[in-house]
This record gives structure tokens, sequence and C-alpha cells, in this order.
């Protein structure tokens, strides 16, 4: 009896061991312990609530209890809905502490929607204490003269809370500084202005109010360094008369080429003209025939007119000799 007693005894302590650590891994009694030692009181039903929801209760019990301690107003309900639509409980909590501090006006529900817009909202509320530079890359613009200015800018800004959610990023605040060097460059008479006057970039572009839909406000713009480029306009204007001295060229050889058509169908034409010369002289003989045959003119005629044609060659050949010997001399 007393080993069966003994037996049941064992059997007792080992289930009420099972059932301390299947208590202990399913509530977390130490996180509760440490809650109430904080001074925040959360109910065991309210973990074991986390747990059957599947939220881990260390991701809400800890921050509650940083938010407690700064003073916050901060629920569980709260957190547990920011937790379940997404968001960073911890990082939400750690900047309503921080804006607290800063004397920033920051409620619960805007932390929250700043976070699940996708914007660190702990870094949001530091800019606003400490505003970050901006370093925009280099622009580069040609002013009037045709010289081209390479400018590059530091921007200061500071977030604006307010238009967090909705408002356009660092890109946006780049793409618009940008856009200010340029136009401010681009209007200077001289790229000497420019060089001599950075501020007036400067205040061309804070005039134009390019924090407007942004999520930041910008303090100032400081041109970090501005270098002086490429001549374009004398660039283009080389370029341009390559350009004319090609299409004068291209005229030139379309006239060129209409001359040697034209010069080809002379001589086509000279030939032509030749060859009739040589067919008329070919009838003179069928003609003087003809003539004899017709008695149009006699024998003797033929002799005289065979004469004239023999004495004609023999002076040609005369007068050619004549020339010859007077190009030796």
């Amino acid at each position: 009896m007393e080993a069966a007693g003994l037996l049941t005894v064992i059997i007792l302590v080992v289930l009420v061991i099972a059932f301390l650590a299947i208590l202990f891994s399913f509530v977390p009694v130490m996180l509760w312990i440490s809650a109430m030692a904080s001074g925040v009181y959360v109910g065991l039903t309210t973990l074991i609530g986390m747990r059957l929801r599947r939220i881990p209760p260390a991701r809400i019990i800890n921050p509650l209890i940083k938010a407690r301690k700064a003073g916050l107003d901060v629920t569980i309900e709260q957190l547990e809905t920011h937790y379940l639509a997404g968001g960073n409980v911890d990082r939400v909590v750690d900047a309503l502490i921080a804006a607290q501090r800063a004397n920033i006006d920051l409620v619960f529900s805007r932390a929250a929607a700043i976070d699940l817009a996708g914007r660190d909202v702990l870094e949001a509320v530091q800019m606003s204490v400490n505003p970050k530079v901006i370093e925009t890359p280099t622009v580069s613009a040609v002013a009037k003269d045709g010289i081209e200015v390479k400018v590059r800018a530091r921007v200061t800004v500071r977030a604006n809370i307010d238009r967090l959610v909705g408002g356009a990023g660092e890109e946006t605040i780049i793409a618009r500084v940008g856009e200010g060097i340029v136009t401010t460059n681009g209007s200077a008479d001289s790229h000497k202005d420019v060089l001599e006057n950075p501020d007036m970039i400067s205040q061309t572009v804070l005039e134009k109010g390019l924090d407007a839909g942004t999520a930041f406000e910008i303090l100032s713009i400081d041109i970090a360094d501005v270098d002086v480029g490429k001549n374009i306009g004398a660039e283009l204007q080389t370029d341009q008369a390559e350009a004319d001295k090609r299409i004068a060229q291209a005229k030139a050889e379309e006239r060129r080429a209409m001359a040697v058509a034209k010069e080809q169908e002379m001589r086509a034409r000279v030939e032509e003209m030749r060859a009739k010369v040589v067919e008329a002289e070919a009838q003179v003989p069928l003609a003087l025939a003809e003539a004899l045959r017709s008695g149009k003119i006699g024998v003797m005629d033929y002799y005289q007119l065979q004469n004239l044609m023999a004495d004609t060659n023999m002076r040609k050949s005369i007068g050619d000799l004549a020339k010859d010997e007077d190009a030796d001399k």
C-alpha cells in the first residue's frame, strides 16, 4: 500500500509539473509579472486572448510599458489593432515618446497612419527636430552665352508631420531643385553671372515654393559646388557648320553629276551629227553617178570636179605642213 501511495504522489507531482509547464508556456506569466511591477495592469485573460489571436504578447506589453512610463495614453486595443494591421508597434511608441519630448503634437492615430503608409515615423520625428541635408547630384545647365555650368546643391529639409501621409518624398525635392537650377542657369545672360553670384540660384529655387505637396519643409538651399563645363554654344555652331558644309558638298556633287550627264549627252549628240554628216557625204557619189547617168553633167565636168578636189586637198596638205614647221620653231 505504501508503494502504491508513493506512486500516486509521484504521478500527481509529474502532472502538476506538466500542467505548470504548459501553463507557463501558453500564458506569459513572467511578462505579466513585469507589467505588474511596472505599474501596468494587464489581466491574464488578456494575455491568453493575445495567444489565441496569434499575437506575441511581448510585442504589445513591452511597448505598452514604455508608453505608460512616458505618460502616454495608449491602450492595449490600439496597439493590438495596429499590430494586426501590419504595423510596427514598437517604432510607433518610440516615435510618440520622441514627439512628446520634443513638444511635437503627434497622436497615436496619425503615427499609426504614417507607419502603415510605409514611412519611418520615428525617423520623421527625429528629422523634425534635427533637419536632414539632402545633396543633389550634379546638375548641368547652359547659360545664354552657350557655356555649360555644373551645379551641385545641398538642401536642408525638415519633416512635415502633417504631410507625411500622401506627401512626395526626397526624389521629388531633388527633381524640383534640379529644375530650379536649370531654369536659373538657362535664364542667365552669361555663365559669369552664375559664378559671381551663386546665391541667385538659391533665391530662385526658394521663391518657387518647391516643398509644396511634399512631406518636407525646405529650410535652406546652399550651393555646394559650381564648375564650368563645355562650350556647348561653340560645339553647336561647329556641328551646324559641319552640317552646312556637308549640304554644300552634296549640292556641289549633284551639280557635278548633272554636268557630267550633260557632257555625255552633248557627246552623244556630236556623234549623232557626225553620223549624219557621214551619211550625207555617202550620198554625194551616188548623186554624181545619177547626174552622169541622167546626162546632167558630162565626163569633162566630172574630171574638172576631181581636179578641183585634188587641188583643194593639195593646198590643205601644204597648209598643214607649214603649221607643223611653225610649231617646231
